[in-house]
Parts: C-alpha cells; structure tokens; sequence
C-alpha cells in the first residue's frame, strides 16, 4: 500500500508526525507538501493528494488541516475520492468499513495528539466491508457522474 500524504501549514506538524508512523510501519508514502508551517491554501494540497489517489499513484490519502474539515470537502470534489473526517479510531474504521474511504482528514489543531497513531493505524489496516455497503458506494459514484 502507497500513501499519498498532504497538509496545509496547521497541519504540518501532525503531517510530520504521521510520516514518521508511517515509516515505523513500513509503509511507503509521498509527501506531497506543504514543506513548512508557513502558511499555505488547503485546498492545494487536498487536490494534489486527491488526485494521487483518484489517478491510481497512491491507494490512499491522508490529509491534515487545521480541522480537517476543509481538506475533505476539497479532496470529495475529485472524482472517486471518498474522503473521510475521522477524530476517533472508531470514526476511521467505520469510514473505511462502511463507506470505502479512500482518504483520511485529520485536524493539526483538534484531533488529540494521543488519538492520531490509533486513528492512522485502523485506517490502514481496515478493509471495506462491500456487501450493502458496496451498493451505497455505487450510489455514490452514480451521484458523481450525474453532476461532473
């Protein structure tokens, strides 16, 4: 599994937190910016690693502004991003069971330090359930290609 992974300046710090779990983990990834805390727009980093993982470079995303709020609403407008706010491991695992996300957001400046090695690591490790599941993405999908 490759990582694409991005932040805005409020989520630099957690995003080099997270690149180091990834690699205690093993898991390959690409940073595809910001590359300090000075400020920068979400939504080019939701976009890049949007379309990382829409194009098939990366297998999932994960995305870290200062809420995570942002990030996601800009990831979600590529098409066949399933992009999923996630604050507890529950939330991530749910995300990934239920709904097929494909990329993770995080808050920088509201999701528990504490919290964030167990919300990354059930987001890995959960697979997508399909079954009912699978028919409410393909009515997702079907959504997305109704309104380009």
């Amino acid at each position: 599994m490759r990582i694409a992974i991005g932040s805005d300046h409020a989520g630099f710090a957690l995003k080099e937190t997270i690149k180091t779990l990834l690699d205690d983990l093993g898991v390959p990834f690409d940073d595809l910016g910001t590359a300090s805390a000075e400020p920068a727009d979400y939504p080019d980093f939701a976009e890049a690693v949007a379309r990382a993982v829409a194009a098939g470079r990366a297998d999932r995303g994960i995305l870290i502004c200062g809420t995570g709020i942002g990030m996601s609403i800009a990831a979600n407008k590529i098409s066949g991003v399933r992009a999923a706010l996630a604050c507890t491991e529950a939330s991530a695992t749910l995300g990934r069971a239920h709904n097929d996300a494909n990329i993770l957001a995080l808050g920088g400046r509201t999701t528990p330090a504490a919290a964030v090695p167990s919300i990354v690591r059930a987001f890995l490790a959960t697979e997508f359930e399909g079954g009912r599941h699978g028919a409410r993405v393909a009515k997702i999908a079907a959504i997305e290609r109704k309104d380009p």
